[in-house]
């Protein structure tokens, strides 16, 4: 038996005006003459991301989803190098609070997947240092939230530079230069056009990372189809870890656009997988990427619940 809980990413498409993603670029900030005006208004942007993100986990309880994936956009300019000395997160404590408090009562898990420009196996040092800039910003909203920061940031191997080895063997260079606080964050998962499944388990293993499977990802490319050949080491990466494996759902858009997310998940493949699955590990949390966000999993909670073999555990969890 399997438990399996669902969740979805960062926005819902059912609740209005609640983007936790609002933003103002520098163009528009540095176009404020008075510059702590223009602080003071990203703060209030900031401010209203978390309120909507309070918005979003009540309306996740309405319907028992108690897994989802927070935006990285929710404090604007963050890290733009002339913001340097913006102390942002003292003006988001009580929002965090809140968040904290809310998430600690109905027992949710919540993580991030920060942004494509986060390499960890950057050849340029700037370029590391940023990245590792931004998932301290991460930690810091965590620890806001009063969640321990532990495998809670799912990153993608980073750049291939033409030359896939020398970029997997940066990638443990690099890894030596990181603070321990943060790579206990890190999570990695498979990508869909430079490392595969292999490749990504070679620096889970090596380095003792949780590899967070991407079905899609893995149909879109792949060495070795069989990933079930491989679902024991998957599962053994998460040996040390205090959080149920987790993984990501999605399917392709058409066949000739393969790669792209479908606005809902195909469930004939999700159950594909499961079957697989089955029994291998006590509990899994599946992560919805579909474009039609909390619908997406809203109907595909709606197919499980009718599917031989499947019990119902609550809105949004089954037992296989």
């Amino acid at each position: 038996m399997t438990i399996i809980k669902l969740g979805y990413v960062a926005m819902s498409v059912h609740l209005q005006n609640c983007s936790p993603s609002q933003t103002m670029t520098y163009k528009q900030f540095s176009g404020i003459k008075d510059r702590e005006a223009a602080i003071r208004k990203l703060e209030r942007i900031a401010i209203s991301n978390l309120e909507n993100c309070l918005r979003l986990l009540k309306h996740n309880a309405a319907h028992d989803i108690s897994f989802f994936r927070l935006s990285s956009k929710l404090i604007p300019l963050a890290n733009h190098e002339e913001l340097s000395d913006w102390k942002y997160m003292r003006p988001l404590k009580p929002a965090l609070q809140e968040l904290a408090d809310y998430i600690k009562e109905h027992r949710m898990r919540v993580d991030f997947h920060p942004d494509h420009f986060v390499l960890l196996n950057a050849l340029k040092p700037e370029i590391l240092n940023v990245s590792i800039k931004t998932l301290s910003m991460h930690k810091a909203l965590l620890k806001g939230m009063g969640i321990e920061p532990e495998h809670r940031c799912v990153l993608h191997v980073g750049g291939a530079y033409n030359d896939k080895e020398k970029a997997l063997e940066q990638f443990v260079h690099n890894w030596g230069l990181i603070p321990a606080a943060i790579q206990q964050m890190v999570m990695l998962e498979n990508d869909d056009t430079a490392f595969t499944l292999d490749d990504t388990l070679y620096l889970c293993e090596k380095l003792g990372i949780p590899l967070v499977f991407d079905y899609h990802h893995h149909l879109a490319h792949f060495e070795n189809e069989d990933w079930m050949s491989n679902w024991e080491r998957v599962t053994s990466t998460w040996k040390h870890a205090r959080l149920p494996i987790k993984m990501h759902i999605s399917s392709p858009r058409s066949a000739k656009d393969f790669r792209a997310h479908a606005d809902y998940v195909d469930p004939v493949m999700f159950m594909d997988f499961l079957k697989n699955i089955n029994g291998s590990v006590p509990e899994i949390h599946c992560m919805i990427e579909a474009k039609k966000k909390d619908d997406a999993l809203f109907k595909l909670a709606d197919y499980l619940r009718n599917e031989a073999g499947l019990e119902e555990v609550d809105q949004a969890a089954f037992k296989i």
